[in-house]
């Protein structure tokens, strides 16, 4: 990786930033050469920012080591990442099938700007397995999965839906939210998906200052979405880019840190009597926990809990208790309140202020509280948490 950085006149261990929109030329012979090599995919050649610099190039090589695929562009969010790949495959007219599970915004992009241009969006069950065979239509071109899924933690049998997908007598697509498993956690190309998706923002930047997104995918559709990137200008920022290289230096070691606290909490949290149960795939008594097993190579720091009120009743999803949890909680100055997740810093969000929808799979349980377990002291988390249960 440190090669990747040698420009042949000064070796560093980091890129420089390229801070630019415009790329000169020193003969029109020399922009009709850069724009063939651009066109077939060589990253050495850009004719204008949107396409890439010498620093978003050091990045993509850094992912694509990490995650794998035959190629991948990066975007200005995890957002804008999910709506490249769907862009890149789906047409009006056509039938997308869509993980009940799903992320919340992109839900929202499947039910409001997909619909809106004729694209016919299904959410299906994330338990479904092979069995979402039966829902191929010859119009399907696309199934959306995330595994595990948001807030519910749901683990998908993505093999399964991968032969289902390939076993249909017209090509359907395949493609994974994998920010929860990446890098190393899932390996979507492992498991025979066409396109991966991650939101940089979370681990890979793991600083919690920047935004980015990175579209993975096989060697037949990188074109694609290549192409996406360039008509929608969903393209990512030299300065950010630079972040993320920094960030990736040390992800492989947060990524395993923060897997093994939140499931040392995750323990703990499973035995209290505040807590009706854990949504953790790595719990043996989770009922993803042996496709867990099957197809991860560990766990992330993100996990939800079932709470129960003091009584022992099953607290409410619009009940006040879970707020008020998560107001001790976060009045103890370890955890803080806010979206997304995967930095440094511990997080809290009541499920019910992020978007618990479902259609196919309701959540029928009580409130849950989302937990991203960061790098401070586990003992000062723990400690944290089990004030906040028990001055309820």
């Amino acid at each position: 990786m440190i090669r990747a950085m040698n420009d042949g006149r000064f070796r560093t261990p980091s890129p420089e930033i390229r801070r630019t929109s415009t790329v000169l030329f020193d003969s029109v012979a020399q922009l009709r050469a850069t724009l063939r090599g651009w066109r077939s995919g060589d990253r050495r050649y850009s004719s204008y920012a949107t396409h890439g610099t010498p620093t978003t190039a050091a990045l993509e090589r850094l992912l694509l080591a990490g995650e794998g695929g035959a190629g991948v562009e990066l975007s200005s969010s995890g957002l804008a990442a999910i709506t490249v790949a769907m862009l890149a495959v789906l047409r009006s007219g056509d039938h997308l099938l869509v993980t009940d599970s799903a992320y919340g915004p992109a839900r929202d992009l499947c039910t409001g700007l997909l619909r809106r241009l004729g694209v016919d969006v299904e959410f299906y069950d994330p338990l479904v397995g092979a069995a979402i065979a039966a829902l191929i239509r010859p119009t399907t071109s696309l199934i959306w999965m995330e595994s595990p899924g948001t807030h519910t933690f749901e683990v998908q049998d993505v093999p399964a839906i991968v032969a289902a997908a390939r076993t249909a007598d017209h090509k359907v697509v395949t493609a994974i939210d994998n920010t929860w498993g990446s890098p190393g956690v899932f390996r979507p190309f492992d498991h025979g998906v066409d396109i991966s998706v991650v939101a940089l923002t979370k681990y890979w930047g793991g600083h919690a200052d920047l935004v980015m997104g990175a579209t993975f995918a096989t060697a037949d559709l990188i074109a694609a979405v290549r192409e996406t990137v360039l008509l929608t200008g969903a393209c990512a920022a030299s300065e950010d880019a630079f972040l993320v290289i920094r960030g990736a230096r040390t992800v492989d070691l947060r990524i395993r840190e923060a897997g093994e606290r939140a499931l040392v909490i995750a323990e703990r949290l499973a035995g209290h009597p505040r807590v009706a149960r854990v949504l953790h795939p790595a719990l043996p008594a989770d009922p993803g926990h042996a496709l867990w097993q099957r197809d991860f190579h560990g766990s992330s720091g993100l996990f939800s809990f079932e709470l129960r009120r003091a009584d022992g009743s099953p607290a409410d999803q619009a009940d006040a208790d879970a707020d008020a949890l998560t107001d001790r909680l976060i009045a103890r100055g370890r955890f803080g309140l806010g979206y997304s997740w995967g930095g440094f810093e511990s997080l809290v969000m009541p499920a019910r202020w992020s978007g618990l929808n479902r259609d196919v799979r309701p959540w029928t349980g009580g409130a849950l509280l989302r937990l991203s377990i960061g790098l401070e002291p586990l003992e000062g988390l723990w400690s944290d948490l089990e004030a906040a249960l028990a001055e309820g």
